[in-house]
């Protein structure tokens, strides 16, 4: 049994909040320098202009997930130095990429939808944490939910449908949804069983912040297309 401090707080509960801390100070950072990148590239639209209509746009995209999935599967291998090396590159060029939507919509309409993601996600992620309900019986939904997003957003590309478009957008708001607090108890829960050293503490808090980070940025980018006034 865990102990019990002077004013009732289990070390379990301290050790839990600490890591959970340390994720979303990452992963905060992470969307800091994300959106300082993208802001950057952005100013210069003949620059954002000949990114996008180049062969290193597409470089670029396959480059991020060589990082994501390369982070993911050999992080164990990597140093905790590495790791958050590697993660905060992947930001920046994330930020890159994500610098074109600053020539499809607004500016006004980029920060309130910013806002909104900000909100949803924290509600979300207060839930997970707090919530006592096991929310590992909507993993495999979850899952399969995501796998079904991407597959039909790669159909999507072929059809061009606008009907399928918004499909794949509401469920995919309602799947990032529920990702983000599944995430958020599962990384509690990791925290709770503790960890052999502070290095695999360290990259696990990066890895944990690269699961949010995805999932804010995904939540982020769909409600975008719901909320995002277009440039005319």
């Amino acid at each position: 049994m865990s102990q019990v401090n002077s004013i009732g707080i289990t070390q379990t509960e301290i050790d839990e909040r600490t890591f959970i801390s340390q994720v979303y100070l990452w992963m905060t950072t992470a969307l800091v320098v994300t959106a300082i990148v993208a802001a950057w590239i952005s100013s210069n639209t003949l620059l954002v202009y000949q990114l996008v209509g180049s062969p290193l746009f597409w470089i670029l995209l396959i480059g991020e997930l060589v990082m994501v999935f390369g982070l993911t599967l050999l992080i164990r291998r990597m140093s905790a130095t590495v790791a958050t090396l590697v993660f905060f590159v992947y930001a920046a060029l994330n930020g890159v990429t994500l610098s074109l939507i600053f020539l499809v919509y607004t500016d006004a309409s980029i920060t309130s939808t910013f806002l909104v993601t900000a909100a949803t996600f924290g509600a979300m992620s207060i839930y997970g944490y707090f919530t006592k309900r096991d929310l590992t019986v909507f993993r495999s939904f979850l899952i399969m939910g995501l796998i079904g997003f991407v597959i039909a957003s790669i159909i999507n590309l072929f059809l061009n449908s606008t009907t399928v478009y918004w499909i794949i957008t509401y469920i995919g708001i309602l799947i990032f949804v529920g990702l983000t607090a599944y995430d958020t108890q599962k990384l509690k829960r990791l925290a709770s069983g503790g960890f052999a050293s502070g290095e695999m503490e360290r990259k696990a808090s990066i890895l944990g912040a690269l699961t949010l980070y995805l999932d804010f940025i995904n939540l982020f980018l769909l409600l975008l297309r719901v909320l995002g006034a277009r440039r005319r």
